[in-house]
């Protein structure tokens, strides 16, 4: 709901210190509070995310917070971002980004965000600016514009209905959609993947699942075929060996081992794909905060497998493969052994995200497997041309 006349005026003010941190930090759960979609990350979880020291992307980035405020009330949050391994806009400019935006419903609100976002790139010569990346597009990306009657899963975004709106006022125009499919477990495959499947697989191919003893060599080895396979790809930020360290000791209470998978032949990975138990059905409850029980909560969840959904957030091929029959073949036959796997222990429902709406090849795979797309995000930019 807009503000009304002659109410105070918006100030926009850095999020400096640990008490204005906190206060963006928690600043959603006040204005998503009558979601009943909504998820509260964990706090915790945020802090260190947001921590120059803790998140390695501040190493080849950098960023800053701001919270709106009016008559003293926090209402409004937003980060500005540079992230020099980010590729150029599509005018050839050099791009920054936004993210982290959450505002009550108040046109007002938001021009004061994305005009302070705005101001900070103009400032370091940046010529277009997109968004919401919180902070990377490795991390949460895109704003929630369609599928807001389901909650979001593990490293996905939920947004009120009403910020694209705003958005679009503001001059921004929709850059990207990225799409989410669902994929129901036990109905059987549809009978063209079926008879696919049943010849086997390529030979030569072996499908092997992760050595949990090898974790930091695993995590580097899908990071590597990762980062080769993606390449060239809209929007691609390489991930580097700081966040293969980070994300390996991030992941490992979540990885199950045969919830990835490899694909070797001569005893080479060409392709992997992984899915993790969904963190989001497992933090419901904890209202952001693990003391002083979330912890024990979240750990026996975790670990008697009490969750029924998951995510597919990474999978990719080698560039040698993926352009021939076997880079269409392999995926396919990687995400069906997954899904089995899945519904072996008790995951009723796998997301399949994010996948660009123009990227074909990947939508098909989704409904080759009978994925349903359910959740549309967007990618917003305009220029900061004078």
């Amino acid at each position: 709901m807009s503000a009304e006349w002659g109410s105070p005026p918006v100030e926009v003010v850095p999020a400096a210190g640990r008490a204005a941190m906190e206060a963006f930090i928690r600043l959603p759960e006040r204005l998503m509070a009558g979601d009943s979609s909504w998820i509260a990350p964990l706090r915790q979880e945020r802090r260190m995310a947001l921590s120059a020291r803790h998140n390695p992307f501040f190493r080849h980035a950098e960023a800053a917070f701001w919270l709106a405020r009016r008559g003293g009330r926090v209402v409004g949050r937003i980060s500005a971002q540079h992230d020099r391994l980010a590729p150029t806009a599509a005018d050839g400019s050099a791009a920054g980004h936004f993210g982290l935006l959450a505002a009550e419903d108040d046109p007002a609100v938001f021009a004061a965000l994305l005009g302070t976002a705005e101001a900070w790139c103009r400032a370091r010569g940046l010529g277009h600016v997109s968004g919401p990346f919180s902070l990377s597009i490795n991390e949460e990306t895109g704003l929630l514009v369609q599928g807001f009657d389901t909650p979001p899963m593990l490293m996905m975004p939920h947004d009120p209905p009403y910020a694209g709106a705003h958005l679009e006022r503001l001059g921004y125009q929709g850059e990207q959609d990225l799409l989410a499919y669902r994929v129901d477990t036990a109905p059987p495959l549809p009978a063209a993947t079926t008879a696919l499947v049943r010849r086997g697989l390529p030979e030569g191919i072996v499908l092997r699942p992760l050595r949990r003893d090898r974790l930091r060599q695993e995590v580097g080895l899908l990071v590597e075929i990762f980062n080769e396979a993606w390449s060239g790809n809209w929007g691609f930020v390489p991930l580097t060996p700081e966040e293969v360290d980070a994300m390996a000791a991030a992941l490992k209470p979540l990885l199950r081992e045969r919830l990835v998978w490899f694909a070797e032949t001569e005893g080479r990975a060409v392709a992997f794909a992984v899915c993790l138990p969904n963190l989001n059905e497992a933090i419901r409850d904890l209202s952001g905060r693990l003391l002083p029980l979330g912890w024990a909560k979240l750990l026996w969840r975790l670990k008697a497998g009490r969750t029924t959904t998951a995510r597919v957030p990474l999978m990719g091929v080698r560039r040698d493969y993926a352009d021939g029959m076997l880079g269409r073949l392999l995926p396919l036959f990687i995400v069906d052994t997954l899904r089995r796997e899945a519904l072996a222990q008790g995951i009723q429902t796998i997301e399949m995200s994010w996948v660009l709406a123009g990227n074909r090849p990947m939508r098909r795979l989704a409904e080759a497997v009978g994925g349903e797309a359910y959740k549309t995000y967007r990618i917003y930019g305009r220029s900061l041309a004078a």
